[in-house]
């Protein structure tokens, strides 16, 4: 079986429906982990796990163990749980094929295979696909963690607001595992049902309220020359807080998007967000950045982007730091 989300494992656990081996795999280690860890913890009592439950690292084992650990039997117990960690890691994973094809129903062999999937072409996939489950995770794109943050947080019994949700989608990015590690320091001193506030994101997790790269875009788009020059001075003071390759990537996205809109012929909310990928509370903001700089200006701005993203990594730069480059860019789309 074949599935394309790991709450759908996560609900199967929970009402103890069981498969004899899951195969987790792919670019987005978040879902893996949470996966593997629900079944880790809720198939087997505490007591069972001491003699039923087994954890393999792919740096450390082979096909050979791996298979010789999945046939024992469960003592005092209906099932075990082999977890194989990193498994991406093991030599010829394949070669499961053949315990794929009768795999003792008594165990639950877990497989996780971060960052890749397995060749879907061979026949240890096909055969998990027939007689388990197979997960394949894919990283999110940068227009969809925002939603991702939105639901993650309201799923858990908290609220958050949507200048709250975009400040750490743009600074966090794409990476979940930090993004999750990121919110659990918000979530400590806030109580359940409480609201992650962007004074609470600057608090605990050290993303300033006021000066990040979604303050930049709006100085940028109202042309408040003032305000951006202040973001781009505290981003210099503050470098590894704010990585210069990081504001040009989201600059660049948002530049884009804003020459997209002027092409939009229905510029509602709802359009604008579905054309662009972003929430339609953040529409007005393009709507300003588009009166602001016309098609050619845009045109301009990215090649700008692109020139500047080269200086940052050192072609045709030799002495500048990354605040004076984002200083000298600022000057060049304000003008």
């Amino acid at each position: 079986m074949i599935v394309k989300d790991w709450g759908e494992i996560q609900e199967s656990i929970k009402k103890k429906i069981y498969y004899p081996i899951y195969l987790l795999m792919g670019e987005e280690s978040l879902f893996i982990d949470a996966s593997s860890n629900i079944i880790e913890k809720q198939v087997l009592s505490e007591t069972e796990k001491e003699f039923n439950q087994t954890i393999l690292y792919g740096r450390e084992t082979d096909v050979a163990t791996i298979v010789s650990t999945a046939k024992r039997y469960p003592m005092m117990a209906n099932h075990q749980v082999v977890i194989v960690k990193e498994a991406q890691l093991v030599k010829d994973i394949d070669a499961l094929e053949s315990y794929a094809a009768n795999p003792l129903k008594s165990t639950i062999l877990v497989i996780c295979h971060k960052y890749k999937s397995v060749d879907k072409r061979k026949g240890f996939y096909k055969t998990v696909a027939k007689n388990g489950v197979v997960l394949e995770t894919k990283k999110l794109y940068d227009n969809e963690v925002p939603g991702w943050i939105s639901d993650y947080v309201k799923k858990r019994g908290y609220k958050i607001g949507e200048k709250a949700t975009q400040l750490l989608a743009d600074h966090l990015g794409s990476d979940l595992g930090k993004v999750v590690n990121e919110i659990n320091k918000v979530w400590i001193s806030l109580p359940k049902g409480g609201e992650i506030t962007p004074g609470l994101i600057e608090q605990n997790i050290g993303i300033s309220k006021d000066f990040n790269v979604f303050e930049l875009q709006n100085a940028l788009s109202e042309k408040n020359a003032l305000k951006a020059f202040q973001i781009a001075k505290y981003f210099g003071e503050n470098p590894k807080s704010n990585p210069m390759v990081v504001t040009l990537a989201v600059l660049h996205s948002f530049f884009v998007k804003v020459l997209i809109y002027h092409s939009l012929k229905d510029k509602s909310p709802k359009n604008v967000g579905s054309e662009l990928g972003i929430n339609p509370f953040f529409s007005k903001g393009y709507q300003t950045a588009a009166a602001s700089f016309p098609v050619a200006k845009l045109f301009a701005i990215i090649s700008y982007l692109r020139e500047y993203d080269l200086k940052v990594k050192g072609v045709e730069n030799q002495s500048a730091s990354d605040g004076e480059l984002l200083k000298e860019l600022i000057y060049k789309i304000m003008h």
